[in-house]
Order: C-alpha cells, then structure tokens, then sequence
C-alpha cells in the first residue's frame, strides 16, 4: 500500500526528455522478493528498497505495453513499512498524454495529463485510482521559469550546474492521474477568490498560460471566482484545495481536473472580447465541469476504474447545471439534454457497453470516457435528480461527500447515500437499472379514453434485433399544461389523465428514454413545435427522427417537423432537425440526382429564417441582439451557406473571409470563420488550401487553427485532401492530423477517399499513441461511411490490426455497426428520403 511519494524532476522543456528521482513510502503486508506496480517506457537506471538503514536492491522489469511493471529483490523485503527508491529517464510525449512538451512560436513548454494511465509514463508508480496519498514535489528547470502544481509553491533555490529547482508543499491525499506538473516560460497572472459563506478565508487564484495567449488571460480569471462560489453553494463546503490555478495547453482537446491545477485546451478557457455564445457556453460548461470535480471526483475519488463513469457522468450534468446558474441568459443548460439525446444512437447499438462496467484489463479503461459515460451518464443523473427532487438529491451528495472525503468511493456507495438522503429505496432500482444495463428505452403512448397506456420495450435500429431488456423509469408526461409522473416498474404502466390536443411524453425533456405515438398525436406534438420548450423540442425531434430510423415514421414528417421547429425560439430546438437532415447528405442517402432537390428545400426552410434575423459578417454588427438570437443566427448560417448553397450569403461569407486574410480583423466575426473559410476553400480549390494551411499552422490562435485546418479539409475537392493527407509538416501536431482526417472522410465528395488513405496507414497513425483524447477516436473516423459492403472492406483491411492492438476496438466495433445499420436504412428509405425532399415534405 503506497502512503506517499516524494517526486523530484528535471524538466527541461526543449529536451527530448526528463529525468527523475522518486520515492515511495509503501506498506508491505507480507515478506516478500517481488511485486508488481506501473512504469512504461521508463528507463530506470538504479531502483532499491530502503528498510529503516538497509538497502535491498532491485531490478526494475516492464511486462507488458500499458505499463505494468515488476520489481526483482536481491532478497527478501520484509513485511512493514518500506521505501522504493527510483533514478529513471523519460521521454516527453508529443501529444497530450503523460509529461508532454509542445513548441510554441520559439519557446518550448512542458504539461502533464496522467488521466487516465499515463502517470506510469512520467514516474515509477501504483497508477490506480484506489491509491490516494500526498504528493512532495520538485521540479529543476531553467532559471526564469515558471513551475505549476497541484499544491503552493514554497520556494526556488540555483543549483550548481546553473539551474534552479522549485519546490512545492506536500498534496493533499491524491490519485496517481490527479498530479500536475507544468514547467515552461509561462506567463502567470495572480489573483484571489473572495470568502464566501462556506469558505472563511480569500484562496489564490491564478491564470497560467503560454506568451502567445497572454492577452487573453482576463476572461478566465474574471469568471472563475463566480462559478466557484455557485459551487460552494451547491456542495455547501469550501474549496477542498489550497490554492486554484486555470492552465491552458496549446494541444489539449479537452480538459482535466487535475487537483488545485485544472487543465484545459486554450480555445476553452483564454477568450477575446470578440468570443461567441458558442465559446462562452463552452467556456461555463468545461470550467463547472472540472471545477465540479475537485468535491466530485479529487476530494471523494472513484474506488477503481469500473467507477470512473460516476466522476464523469456527475461533472457533466453539474458543467451544465452551475453553467446555467452563471450565465442564464447564455441558455447553457439545454446542452446537457441535446448531449443527452445525442448520446442514445450510440447507447442503441448491439454493440456497446454500460454506463457501469467491470473493467478487468488496461485496454478497456479509455474506452470508459465516451458519450456513454458523459451524455447518457449525465441524462441519467438529471433524471434520477428531477424526479427526486433538487433539495432531496442535493442532501444525498453532500452526504455522500462528507462520508468519503479525501478517501474513495464505489458506484453503489453514492447510490446508498443518495437513496438515504431522499428516503426512497426505489431510486436504487431506477438508478441501476440505467447504469447496469446497455440501451435505450422506448415508450410506446396511445389514448384510451380518459387514460393513457404505456408500454416500454427496448429501442432498436432498422434491421437490429437486440436482446430484450425492461428499466425502473422516472416517466412523467404532459398533456397541454397538466403533468403527470409515476416511476414505470413494469412493461405496461396507465395513468389517468384528463382530455387534451397536445401529448408531451418527456416533460422537460429529462428522461432518458425515447417514445412513440399515435398517428394523429405525433402531427398535434409537431404542430405545436414553436411553443414546446427547449428540453421538450430536442426530446420530440430526437424521437421522431428514431421512430424513422424504426421504420415507422415517414420522411415526410421529419420535414414538416424541421419547418415547424424552425420557428422555436432556442438555437439548438430550431435549427436541430435541419442538423439532422444535412446527416442523410453527409452519410450518403441523398443520391446526386436529389442534391438540387435538397439545396432548395434547405433553402425553403432556413434561409427565411436568416434573412428576418438579419446577416452581417463583421466583427460586432449584431452586437446588441440577445446571446440567443447571435447563436441562432451563426448556426442558420452554417445551414444557409453550405446545405442550402445560397449564392449570396456564401458571396458575402467569401468577401468578408478575404478581407479578413488581408489584415482586416473587424471583416468576419468568430462566429462566422469556419463558414467563411470553408466557402472559400470549396470554390478556390488547392491554392485557397495551401494558404489556409500556411495560415492555420502559422498561428497560436485556437480559433483561427483550428478552423482554417478544418475549412481546408472540408473543400470537398479530391486535389486538396490528397495534399492534406499526405502533408508533412513539423509544425503539423497530432490533433491538427486527426481534425485534417476527420474532415476529409467526414465531407461526403472526399470520404472514400479518405477512408481508403486512413486504411492504408492505419497502423503509422495509431503507432505509440496514448491517452484518451486520440487512441479511441481515430476508428469514429470511418463511421460516416453507409453500407454493409463499405463496412466488410474496413474489417477486411484493419480489422486484424485493431484486434490485436486492442487500442479503440469499442469505438471501432460501433462504427463497423453504426455503418452496417446505414446500409439498411439506406436500402429502405432512401426512394422515400428522394421522394420527401423532392415534394418538399
């Protein structure tokens, strides 16, 4: 048992590598000569046991890929207290796993991110969230540079080769994949977070970032002192750490909550004055989501890996609860229900897992951070808390959180502690019943007079037969204003209920679950789509669109629907089934012979909408509207200018996006880069791509990187993605590769492709990588491909390859399905699809 590390590192961020000294205090529970801990692609040059003043010494063996590792005694170790003494060197990682270091402008710069077991490849260790202990830290790096940790620096002393070491006080008791260190030439703004109510004293807060983003540190550092006091409230205890620094990584796709050092990608957290709704949403909802997790996750950490979903499935639903509580009029919240809603194609799927899985071996565990864990996880946990009640389900966190502070936690504690708090054992049943078990419920609603019957069955795709499975359903309904709600045990539930037009099924859009009506209740439910509020609109377009899927709803619909929707007030309700229509192109179910066909009906939908809000690309033309209505208005663009291909917006995207390239910043909102980009790239063909490469890889701008990476790789033209695929650049990084791959197979003129280019390599590109952010994604990749043909030649060309890596086979294994089930509905619906589009609906 590991009681604490004392870590001391040499980071020299320009280096190819690090160098280490590391010291376990352990327990050993029986005398012994060998035992096994987590090391990978360390190469450990002395290794001892230390026992009071004897010295045992050791070698130091790596056993397999993922890190596991075996010390080899000279003798016998006996039992007690001992300590593990370590000299090792490491190299840094080029992408945003383990001690990593990235190259920006002409400076190097050094971060950690150990989640989910990536600790081992920075020091020797027992990389496993059971394990929690302080951690000592130093760090000998360069003079003038700046050194970020989990805990407070308590001074810098030269050395005498001429460099300095930074030394920080002990952690708090941690998990292995919770350390941070980050070593760079940093820029470092300070500031303090005011008392509150459950906090008596100011705490530090800082803003650390690299020279290129440091003028946009002040948002952050505004705003973060306000989202931690929303979550002081709801936890009703303080801060659990000393001290809160806000980091940003250049190469970071997401972010990590590493304890009192949270980490996140720049475009996250370092906005302009300029910054959307879209990057303010973002920015509330990550920020709550990590900070979240220093109560949720850091103060009370998971028991094993099986329950790492409930950290994440947590975060989520509160990164949108207190991101509303922050910014209301942003309407951050309804993305918690369209995660949610997104997440059930998924979760549909023969092919899967549960939210609550037994892990066993160390390939499975990235595979536990998808759209399961965080869009079905946090939908399940709003549900669990609406139907119980806000106050009731708060009490059962802080319960749960009084209970196992600074120690570890299973699944069924948390259940145990929520269903003591709100004194209703049948939560259990409702709670495991969606966590224990794959799939999506669908709930078939007819009228028999003055009551409704439920019936509940298991969704499933065209042409899927999966395994029959019943849940414990929080089911409440709406009948124009009158709710009803019963917790549905059984397949068949009734409920009376009074006479009404309008039948909402989900009221609020909370419940995890799909459903079905009558002919005539679906038409009365679309027709009223402009009142329905923003949860319900995304829950009814969602089950639409799945009763289509079934084989039961007509195309038809879905198009009355889309024009209906058009009119609701929220972003996200009124353009979403368009979203969804633009996926028959995108996938390949809408025939060249249909494009005119599509363009004009998108045109009919959309373009009115735009031109009553009103376009003008500059920077601040439509400053004084409302969040919402600038919102609507960058999403109704994205619709007008590539699905519909209106000539006029795409003229005035264009012109704006050259005025732009030509040093006029004021010419294109954020908003509307990527459209206007991509326009340009779409009719300017390789030139237009090479210099929006040029462009993108020029710039530590996250916004204009990424979307001038993605525009290039979205022109549609075969010229193009062959440069794309095949460039070879130094200051390409790994995720710019992925988003280059991603939007060549992802545009529809260009994704055989592709595929084909990605299948080719496919070995090259997973070579070496960790981590969560890129090994699991890559196979998601080939999932916008369409036909049980397309998918048998992918198993044919990698499915070996991936099987035995065993790196991403989950999410490869949904895609191979995700494109089978494609091929199905594309042979059944596909006449209806063209004949739809061609009518108009």
């Amino acid at each position: 048992m590991p009681k604490a590390y004392r870590l001391d590192l040499t980071i020299l961020p320009e280096s190819d590598g690090f160098a280490g000294h590391d010291e376990i205090d352990v327990v050993l529970k029986a005398r012994t000569t060998k035992l096994y801990l987590h090391g990978r692609d360390l190469v450990v040059t002395k290794v001892f046991a230390r026992i009071g003043s004897t010295i045992v010494p050791a070698t130091f063996t790596q056993v397999d890929a993922t890190g596991t590792a075996r010390l080899d005694f000279a003798g016998p170790v006996p039992a007690g207290a001992a300590t593990l003494v370590f000299d090792y060197r490491g190299k840094f990682g080029d992408d945003a796993s383990g001690l990593y270091h990235v190259k920006v402008a002409d400076r190097w710069y050094s971060w950690t991110q150990f989640e989910s077991i990536d600790a081992r490849a920075a020091f020797p260790s027992f990389d496993e969230p059971g394990f929690k202990q302080p951690f000592t830290v130093t760090v000998t790096t360069h003079p003038g540079m700046t050194v970020v940790s989990n805990s407070p620096e308590t001074g810098v002393t030269k050395t005498g080769a001429g460099l300095e070491t930074h030394r920080f006080a002990p952690t708090k008791p941690l998990p292995t994949y919770l350390v941070a260190v980050d070593t760079g030439p940093f820029v470092r703004q300070s500031g303090m977070i005011a008392p509150t109510p459950e906090r008596a004293h100011s705490m530090a807060l800082g803003a650390v970032a690299t020279q290129a983003q440091k003028d946009k540190m002040a948002y952050v550092m505004a705003e973060t002192p306000r989202i931690v006091s929303l979550l002081e409230r709801y936890f009703g205890e303080p801060f659990p750490f000393p001290k809160l620094d806000q980091i940003g990584s250049p190469i970071m796709p997401g972010a990590m909550e590493n304890a009192g050092a949270d980490t996140y990608g720049d475009g996250i957290i370092f906005l302009d004055r300029n910054a959307t709704t879209s990057d303010k949403q973002s920015f509330g909802m990550i920020v709550s989501h990590e900070l979240a997790h220093q109560w949720f996750g850091d103060l009370v950490s998971p028991a094993w890996w099986s329950d790492i979903w409930l950290n994440e499935s947590f975060a989520n639903w509160m990164g949108y609860r207190i991101g509303n509580e922050w910014r209301p009029e942003l309407g951050i919240g309804v993305g918690a229900i369209a995660e949610g809603f997104g997440a059930m194609n998924t979760d549909a799927l023969k092919v899967g897992r549960p939210i609550h899985q037994a892990i066993t071996e160390n390939n499975q565990i990235d595979a536990a951070f998808d759209n399961i864990t965080y869009g079905k996880g946090g939908h399940v946990v709003a549900m669990i808390a609406a139907y119980l009640g806000d106050e009731k389900f708060k009490a059962g966190v802080r319960l749960h959180l009084k209970r196992y502070a600074y120690g570890n936690a299973s699944s069924e504690q948390f259940f145990q502690s929520i269903a003591d708090a709100g004194h209703d054992p049948k939560l259990l049943a409702a709670l495991t019943s969606f966590v224990d078990q794959q799939g999506v419920p669908v709930i078939d609603i007819r009228r028999d007079g003055g009551k409704l019957t439920a019936v509940q069955a298991r969704y499933t795709f065209l042409g899927s037969k999966p395994a029959p499975l019943q849940w414990t359903i929080p089911f409440c309904v709406r009948v124009d204003a009158s709710k009803h709600c019963t917790l549905m045990d059984a397949k068949t539930a009734t409920l009376a209920v009074p006479a009404g037009r309008v039948l909402m099924p989900n009221v609020g859009g909370t419940g995890y679950y799909r459903f079905d009506l009558a002919p005539a209740d679906w038409q009365a439910l679309i027709a009223s789509s402009a009142t329905l509020s923003p949860g319900e609109a995304i829950a009814t377009t969602d089950s639409l669109w799945a009763s289509f899927r079934a084989g039961k709803a007509p195309a038809t619909w879905l198009i009355a629907q889309a024009r209906a929707m058009a009119d609701n007030p929220d972003a996200t309700a009124s353009v979403d089934p368009g979203e969804r229509i633009s996926g028959w192109r995108s996938r390949g179910l809408i025939a060249p012979a249909s494009l005119p066909a599509y363009r004009s009906l998108m045109a009919s939908i959309y373009t009115p909408q735009l031109t009553k809000l009103g376009f003008d690309p500059a920077v601040g033309a439509h400053a004084s509207d409302d969040p919402g209505r600038q919102n609507l208005r960058h999403r109704l663009v994205g619709l007008v200018a590539d699905d519909a291909h209106d000539p006029a917006v795409r003229a005035k995207l264009k012109d704006a996006a050259s005025r732009f390239l030509g040093g006029d910043a004021a010419a294109l909102d954020p908003g509307f880069l990527f459209g206007g980009l991509t326009a340009l790239a779409q009719d300017g063909g390789l030139p237009v791509a090479r210099m929006l490469v040029e462009r993108g890889l020029s710039s530590e701008d996250s916004t204009l990187r990424s979307s001038a990476l993605a525009a290039a790789a979205s022109s549609g033209r075969a010229d193009v993605a062959q440069y794309l695929l095949s460039l070879d650049d130094k200051r390409l990084r790994g995720f710019d590769r992925l988003q280059l791959i991603f939007g060549v197979v992802g545009t529809v003129e260009t994704r055989d492709l592709g595929t084909d280019w990605v299948l080719a390599n496919y070995d090259r590109l997973v070579a070496g990588a960790n981590g969560i952010f890129i090994t699991s994604r890559l196979p998601s990749a080939f999932a916008s491909q369409c036909g049980a043909d397309r998918a048998a030649s992918i198993d044919a060309k990698i499915g070996p390859v991936v099987r035995k890596a065993n790196v991403g086979l989950l999410a490869y294994q949904r895609a191979l399905e995700s494109i089978r089930l494609c091929g199905t509905l594309k042979a059944a619906k596909a006449g209806e699809i063209a004949a739809a589009i061609t009518t108009g609906g």
